[in-house]
């Protein structure tokens, strides 16, 4: 059976990250104004995209200050 889940090392989409995180792509677009969200990479097209692992080493520091 397969999934349309992202697996470990892939690089989350925007609307992925969001879903995820049960957000708004607003809030995204917030944090990312004000240096608070995960790491992006920014394609030559002008999308972005998140590492799993950006995402995940993002999470254990927003652990550490909570």
């Amino acid at each position: 059976m397969t999934t349309s889940a992202p697996k470990r090392g892939d690089k989350l989409t925007v609307d992925e990250l969001c879903t995820e995180l049960r957000i708004a792509r607003s809030t995204f677009y917030d944090w990312r104004q004000k240096g608070r969200a995960p790491r992006c990479l920014r394609l030559p097209n002008g999308a972005l995209r998140i590492r799993r692992g950006d995402l995940e080493n993002w999470l254990t520091d927003c652990e550490d200050h909570a």
